[in-house]
């Protein structure tokens, strides 16, 4: 605890004893001195009686307390007037990130993605003040979720996305696995493989535009468009950051409007870093059309030339790990300011002031009976 106006205390002290001393001088002098009254004899007897004693004693207790409630009320008062305060620091976080959520939605990411989207449901629940986005891409880029901080419906649309992966999961593991040809299949299956193309078909007709002519898994595009999707680019005090899921196995039948290195260079030049997440060797989809190495390698040099990291999903570091560390990076953390403020403590000296009148109007009462 301090004290804001220590002089008042001083002051106070000060004005306390000089009218105790002048109170002290006045009443000796009166007592010295008999001005009034009729003059009794022999009041040593009464002096000298029991009851007398007693009475007097109890009168000397009684105004030596209401004497010291006195004086403590008067330095409870000083104390208030003083003013006694205490700063503490407060840190207030302003989370001013934007984060969008960028998923290479080839059907040989369904495991990585689904994993994906699943553990990022629990970390948007948890979020406050953020807005979070969602792009899914594969030859054409749609936005699945623009920039918001309404958390249950990223929410809902992260739960739509993990039923799309699960189709595209039964799709591949359920019946291509099983069937290379439509007449190889029952009836059965037969019935359910077309009602799992046209639940995909919902979700591929934005993202497979023009696919016979332009190809597939257009990475530069894919996150060149993400980059885009944030408002007021290159003028905004908020933390971009684009976490990309892809195996940057790039099947491109014409020309890219932007290929990966540009995409990053452009997302280093607007102050956006990039988090990749890649899948493991022995997941990795054609091995034997794509160089796993030659893959990783570049994605990993685009993503840093962002500041940002590549991760590889293996067994001994799984999705939540991945989303953990990224939360751990420098560029995620929460800026936080600190502002000292001044509290007021005038509790104590009040109920001490309080207290201490409450005894000076007892004693007095009893005094005057």
């Amino acid at each position: 605890m301090e004290i804001m106006h220590v002089w008042v205390i001083y002051a106070g002290i000060c004005v306390v004893l000089l009218t105790a001393a002048i109170s002290f001088l006045l009443r000796k002098k009166r007592k010295d001195e008999f001005s009034e009254g009729i003059r009794a004899a022999g009041t040593h007897r009464i002096k000298a009686t029991k009851i007398y004693k007693s009475l007097q004693l109890r009168y000397k207790i009684l105004y030596a307390v209401m004497i010291t409630a006195i004086i403590w009320c008067a330095v409870s008062a000083l104390f208030l007037v003083a003013r006694p305060y205490k700063n503490q620091d407060v840190y207030t976080g302003i989370k001013k990130r934007d984060i969008i959520l960028c998923l290479d939605v080839s059907y040989s990411l369904y495991d990585l993605n689904s994993e994906l989207t699943d553990y990022l449901k629990g970390v948007v629940k948890g979020l406050s003040g953020d807005r979070i986005g969602v792009s899914i891409f594969n030859t054409s880029t749609v936005t699945y979720v623009p920039l918001t901080d309404d958390y249950d419906y990223v929410v809902t649309k992260l739960d739509e996305l993990s039923h799309y992966f699960e189709l595209q999961k039964e799709l591949y593991e359920e019946i291509y696995a099983n069937y290379e040809y439509t007449y190889e299949m029952p009836d059965d299956v037969m019935a359910r493989y077309y009602e799992l193309m046209t639940e995909l078909d919902y979700y591929d007709a934005g993202t497979l535009l023009n696919n016979e002519i332009r190809g597939s898994s257009l990475i530069g595009e894919g996150l060149g468009t993400a980059l885009y999707s944030f408002p007021y680019l290159g003028d905004s005090e908020r933390t971009r950051v684009i976490i990309m899921s892809s195996d940057n196995q790039l099947n491109a039948h014409d020309f890219e409007i932007m290929d990966l290195d540009e995409a990053a260079e452009y997302c280093k030049k607007n102050k956006v870093t990039v988090f990749g997440l890649f899948p493991s060797e022995e997941n990795f989809y054609l091995p034997e059309n794509y160089d796993y190495n030659t893959c990783y390698r570049e994605y990993k040099r685009a993503v840093e030339k962002t500041g940002g990291l590549l991760y590889v999903r293996t067994p001994d570091l799984p999705v939540s790990a991945i989303v953990q560390d990224i939360q751990k990076q420098e560029v995620m953390t929460v800026n936080m300011i600190m502002s000292r403020e001044t509290q007021d403590l005038p509790r104590m000296p009040f109920i001490a002031l309080i207290a201490f009148l409450g005894i000076v109007c007892v004693t007095g009462w009893v005094l005057q009976k």
